[in-house]
């Protein structure tokens, strides 16, 4: 019993972060993935590098972005950070 109670700080510590750090960004990652994956052409959205697009196409792994009204771009799905409001 002396044991437990010796590693019981250690253990809330464990899971006062999983609650503070980890679970979140589990969270956030999810809703990114689910996003990636609902895109459809004419979406407007904007890429983690900040360039704003129309999707075109879609692909397994890849999203063709027009951008400047004839410009096509080639971008991973992974590559998209959010979808712009209308």
């Amino acid at each position: 019993m002396e044991g437990l109670v010796q590693f019981l700080p250690i253990i809330v510590m464990f899971v006062a972060m999983w609650f503070i750090l980890i679970r979140p960004a589990q969270k956030r990652q999810k809703a990114t993935a689910t996003m990636q994956n609902s895109l459809k052409r004419g979406d407007k959205v904007v890429t983690v590098g900040g360039l704003h697009g129309e999707v075109d196409a879609i692909e397994d792994t890849t999203v063709y972005l027009i951008v400047d009204g004839n410009t096509r771009l080639k971008f991973e799905r992974q590559a998209i950070g959010r979808i712009e409001s209308v």
